[in-house]
């Protein structure tokens, strides 16, 4: 995917010969062969197979089924805690833009001018409440 020098060549005639149980590969080979990138062997001390993630989930998900489902599940857990985390930011920032239309709206059309600075407040207050209970489902006090 992100290699255009790949030898697709080579690898049709390794994917041919792969399910024979006379056959075998190394990783230095398939590097050699396939001019492959993202993964490497390397010789002596600290020597060993190292391979980008992607890769390394792939073989884990290949070689073990509890690896694969937990991965799965991993990813589902996180795709819908994302979900949650937009829809609550969805929900705020259409509020913070429409705030002021809102409480210009409650002072206009839902409070009379004949009432009380404190009548006037407790109307607003509850108005306001409405607006928060119906964008985020808990009314201000009930979110501190």
């Amino acid at each position: 995917m992100h290699n255009p020098d790949f030898n697709y060549g080579e690898f049709a005639t390794i994917r041919s010969q792969a399910g024979l149980n006379s056959y075998k590969i190394s990783v230095k080979e398939w590097v050699c062969k396939t001019n492959a990138i993202g993964l490497m062997a390397k010789a002596g001390r600290y020597g060993g197979t190292y391979a980008h993630k992607d890769i390394a989930f792939e073989f884990g998900m290949w070689i073990s089924a509890e690896f694969k489902i937990y991965l799965i599940k991993e990813f589902q857990r996180l795709k819908e805690q994302e979900q949650i985390q937009i829809g609550w930011d969805i929900k705020r920032n259409i509020a913070k833009i429409n705030y002021r239309i809102h409480t210009d709206a409650i002072k206009e059309n839902l409070i009379p001018d004949e009432l009380s600075s404190k009548q006037k407040n407790i109307i607003y207050a509850s108005e306001a409440d409405v607006l928060n209970m119906t964008l985020f489902g808990m009314t201000a006090k009930m979110k501190s």
